[in-house]
């Protein structure tokens, strides 16, 4: 199935519309509780902290820390299975349309402000791959305290997320909370601080180097059903590798795992040689169908 431009022409207001569902209960911003009803059992597909009080559901990467640092478990198949389906339906199309914290970023970076390219920086990208196997997984796992318990690392000490979403609105309603704000609080601004201002001056540094949710997605960009597709039409001109704001060479390989399928490409394609489908197939050079089970 071909997908539309009109997807990726409407993709800010598809981001908004996917972070309201991910936090419904915006009500709940005057008076600073949270939803604790039985959807917060299950988690959304993006960055988004359980903590904020309009979220409807639980971070991928909190929950799956919530179990690995328990005493009984050392692995969460049960959440690992979730995003291995997103994975498998979407790759990191999520991180493009889906993610608040990608929508954030994204906001930030249209402030008309002198914009610095990242592409001399591609080596961080692998940073997201360490935080993940090491914060998000094994420090749960061998760092545990006499009961076996373990603490979630990457959201108490790195991510932003939940400073934006959580401690901030809820601090500015409930003012006994600011009493409990020591060095972390402290740390966790700064680094909020630090991505805000790398995310005005350029694209997406959170979800290039830092996010372990957009390593984990990447893995499946090569096999996802959601793909972009290079046609023979390809006149080798560049236009899309000089607008892509993930520093990706479609052309050259078309499941690239950086690319989060923005569509920027496919709008600056002159010949039009660049599609996106949704599809158990793929689509080769020659516009024929092959099973991915043959790859």
């Amino acid at each position: 199935m071909k997908l539309s431009k009109k997807i990726f022409r409407r993709r800010n207001l598809l981001q908004g519309l996917a972070t309201l569902a991910t936090n419904p209960h915006v009500g709940n911003f005057a008076s600073g509780k949270l939803y604790t009803g039985s959807l917060k059992r299950g988690c959304v597909p993006g960055l988004n902290c359980y903590s904020c009080p309009a979220a409807t559901g639980a971070c991928p990467v909190g929950a799956f820390q919530a179990v690995v640092g328990s005493s009984s478990f050392k692995f969460s198949y049960y959440i690992t299975g979730i995003l291995i389906l997103i994975g498998v339906m979407l790759g990191r199309f999520v991180c493009g349309f889906l993610c608040p914290f990608g929508w954030f970023q994204d906001l930030l970076h249209k402030l008309p402000t002198p914009k610095f390219s990242t592409k001399k920086l591609k080596a961080l990208t692998y940073l997201k791959y360490i935080i993940m196997i090491v914060v998000v997984w094994l420090l749960g796992v061998f760092i545990v305290d006499e009961t076996g318990m373990s603490m979630p690392y990457f959201c108490k000490y790195i991510c932003p997320q939940g400073i934006l979403e959580g401690a901030l609105p809820i601090s500015l309603v409930r003012p006994s909370m600011r009493t409990a704000f020591g060095s972390l609080f402290n740390l966790k601004l700064a680094t909020l601080i630090v991505v805000t201002i790398l995310s005005i001056i350029m694209y997406r540094p959170f979800c290039k180097w830092i996010c372990p949710l957009g390593a984990f997605y990447s893995l499946f960009n090569k096999l996802s059903f959601m793909q972009l597709n290079v046609s023979n039409a390809c006149i080798g001109c560049g236009k899309c590798e000089k607008i892509c704001p993930m520093d990706v060479s479609i052309y050259k390989g078309e499941r690239e795992r950086e690319c989060i399928r923005c569509g920027d490409c496919i709008e600056a394609c002159p010949v039009d040689a660049i599609s996106s489908t949704w599809s158990c197939f793929k689509e080769d050079k020659n516009n024929s169908l092959e099973c991915r089970e043959g790859e």
